[in-house]
């Protein structure tokens, strides 16, 4: 645990590697700011530090107007995390409290509402409605600088009840009317379901390499690469919507269409989990970076990410199919699974015209639980075995037995899926790393995995142990390794 001394110090280096990871509160100014702030570092007696932007708010302090803390990528103690309070920030962030209210979220973690806000406001200095606000005005804050919607439809993009509501929450956090914000210069959209963001992250990164992953892997109808650009489309909580994402200096360009744009807050969160956006690549590297093998590919490839999932089912039929089977016949079978069992996007194919690069390729919806549950393992495409997996995954998820969603509790998942027949450790790792999005998920058993290392299977296993809490990025780099036809 970091003491204040050493977040002053980290302040004073401006280092934008620490950005999301606390603010720095001005008691001279009444403003809070980002660690990486270009203004003049205040002196110590008059800072004090606070683990989110919600937390400085509740205490009164309002946003910088030249850092915008409150838009920085989010605390990687957030994603890697498996205790409750991490949990619930995920939910938080694919917006459960505008969908389903603290109750909601309090329900799906298992305990009672006021424990999750105790637990809440301990850990983060507030509790699950103000996170969630804070949540919703950095949304509403990229809509405002990166498209032309009106404010009303930021106000619901972004989750708040109204727009009284969204200006009166704006002036308590910015000091600034949504009118005001909106005038800092920004990319353009057009219309009421097309939205173009630039979505941050922490240096370093390859993403490159994380498109390429998810590129070569597309399925025909659902995804697309085109060398440069990966789209796909994805199944939102108020419907369907397509995205299309590219590396840009700093970040990812995203253009996204969707059928409700209030579902904004849940694509956003769903790509930052698919591309390992909020990851802490100098802490990964650091330590895989120590051992004498996989220091070459840490070199080779730094900030590489994990590839995660939009749609927990999704990735499970996607593991399933995969099994003992190359990347290539993977596709086919999931392509020809689509044909049969998936719906069509309800989502217009094409942007108004002069909106810029149009996403035309990916059209349909791979098959949810409710279309898997009850096929018959004889009708084909797939070996019996396989079909009934899939199908015991959609009944459990279904039932409510399996979580595969950014809250799960993964020790949880993981003891659910080992008992379903037909789904053994590789599976369940593959998912933890992918679907969970467990940074220390490791699929020992990956032949491929044991030849890049150089070991056997049992070698690898033990080798691996000093590779926690990174085992996922460690099996990436290995992967990766192996694809760009390098050697540790």
């Amino acid at each position: 645990m970091w003491d204040d001394e050493t977040r002053y110090a980290v302040i004073r280096g401006r280092d934008a590697r620490y950005d999301g990871q606390f603010v720095t509160a001005v008691r001279s100014t009444g403003i809070y700011c980002r660690p990486s702030c270009p203004a003049r570092t205040p002196a110590r007696a008059n800072v004090d530090f606070y683990p989110s932007a919600a937390a400085a708010q509740r205490a009164g302090f309002r946003s910088c107007r030249r850092c915008f803390p409150d838009d920085a990528p989010g605390s990687p103690r957030w994603r890697v995390g498996a205790d409750v309070a991490s949990r619930a920030m995920r939910m938080i962030d694919d917006g459960v409290i505008e969908r389903e209210g603290v109750a909601g979220l309090a329900a799906r973690l298992g305990y009672t509402e006021r424990h999750v806000s105790r637990l809440l406001t301990e850990e983060l200095g507030a509790g699950p409605l103000a996170l969630a606000i804070a949540h919703r005005l950095q949304h509403a804050r990229t809509l405002l600088e990166g498209t032309d919607l009106p404010v009303h439809a930021v106000s619901r993009a972004a989750g708040f009840g109204s727009v009284r509501q969204f200006n009166d929450a704006a002036r308590s956090a910015w000091d600034l009317t949504p009118g005001e914000v909106r005038g800092r210069a920004g990319t353009r959209a057009t219309g009421d379901a097309r939205v173009e963001l630039r979505l941050r992250l922490r240096a370093p990164a390859t993403l490159g390499r994380t498109l390429a992953f998810l590129g070569v892997r597309a399925i025909d109808g659902v995804e697309a690469w085109d060398g440069e650009t990966y789209e796909r489309t994805m199944r939102l909580p108020r419907g369907a919507a397509r995205v299309a994402l590219s590396a840009v200096a700093g970040g990812v360009r995203a253009v996204l269409e969707l059928a409700d744009v209030s579902d904004l807050a849940a694509a956003v969160a769903r790509v930052r989990r698919l591309l390992d956006l909020d990851a802490d690549p100098v802490a990964v590297d650091d330590a895989l970076g120590s051992d004498p093998l996989l220091a070459p590919l840490v070199a080779a490839a730094p900030g590489l990410r994990v590839p995660g999932a939009v749609d927990g089912f999704e990735m499970a039929v996607r593991a399933i199919v995969g099994q003992q089977v190359s990347v290539a016949v993977a596709r086919r079978t999931l392509g020809r699974l689509v044909e049969a069992y998936g719906s069509v996007l309800d989502v217009p194919a094409e942007g108004p015209e002069g909106s810029g690069a149009v996403l035309s390729v990916p059209a349909r919806m791979l098959p949810g639980p409710e279309a898997l549950v009850d096929v018959d393992p004889g009708s084909g495409l797939l070996p019996a075995a396989r079909w009934r997996a899939i199908s015991s995954v959609a009944k459990a998820m279904l039932d409510g037995d399996l979580d595969l969603g950014p809250g799960a509790d993964r020790d949880a998942a993981r003891a659910t899926l080992l008992g379903i027949r037909g789904i053994g450790p590789w599976t369940v790792e593959y998912l933890a790393m992918r679907a969970l999005g467990d940074p220390d998920a490791f699929p020992a058993t990956d032949l491929v995995l044991a030849k890049a290392a150089g070991l056997t299977p049992r070698e690898l296993d033990s080798r691996a142990e000093a590779w926690r809490p990174w085992r996922a990025y460690a099996a990436l780099h290995l992967w990766t390794a192996v694809s760009e036809g390098r050697t540790p």
